[in-house]
């Protein structure tokens, strides 16, 4: 009798770039560079960069910009200005967050503002357009959350296997 063994081999998410996530996530609201990264993490910037772009399919700033710009969208549920919201979620200047937010979600936080209000005039495309831009950033979260609940674990569980009763 042939008896197959299956070798199940688990590809897990790469440590450096989920201690990077981890650090990102944690410090969302401050200024993050990848100078400070290398620094934190003791790897070249260009290597840090090459391996998380190769194991997300985005940069390190594209991540960064997405976070913001999803954290953001809650602080139009009040009657937060959009100063105040781009400050609280880590931008410097108005006109930065601005233009993120319109790459993103294909059109200004004015027009999204007045896209969340009860009675807002937005005309078709544009509504169509922010629930899509909006999709796809918690898309890319979502992907990014599965990333990270691959991590390898820090002790592999040890079975004892007893050949004799």
């Amino acid at each position: 009798m042939i008896k197959y063994i299956w070798e199940v081999i688990f590809i897990y998410s790469n440590e450096l770039v989920c201690n990077i996530l981890k650090y990102i996530n944690i410090n969302i609201n401050t200024e993050i560079t990848i100078i400070n990264l290398s620094n934190i993490f003791s790897y070249d910037k260009t290597y840090i960069m090459k391996k998380f772009k190769r194991e997300l399919g985005l940069t390190i700033i594209e991540y960064i910009n997405n976070k913001r710009i999803l954290n953001s969208l809650n602080g139009y549920k009040s009657n937060t200005t959009i100063l105040r919201i781009a400050l609280l979620n880590g931008y410097n200047s108005i006109e930065y967050y601005s233009e993120i937010f319109r790459n993103l979600v294909g059109v200004s936080p004015r027009v999204y503002k007045r896209f969340i209000t009860p009675l807002n005039n937005l005309n078709e495309e544009e509504t169509n357009t922010i629930r899509n831009s909006i999709s796809n950033l918690i898309n890319i979260e979502n992907k990014i959350q599965k990333y990270l609940s691959n991590q390898k674990p820090k002790e592999l569980p040890v079975r004892k296997l007893s050949i004799f009763k």
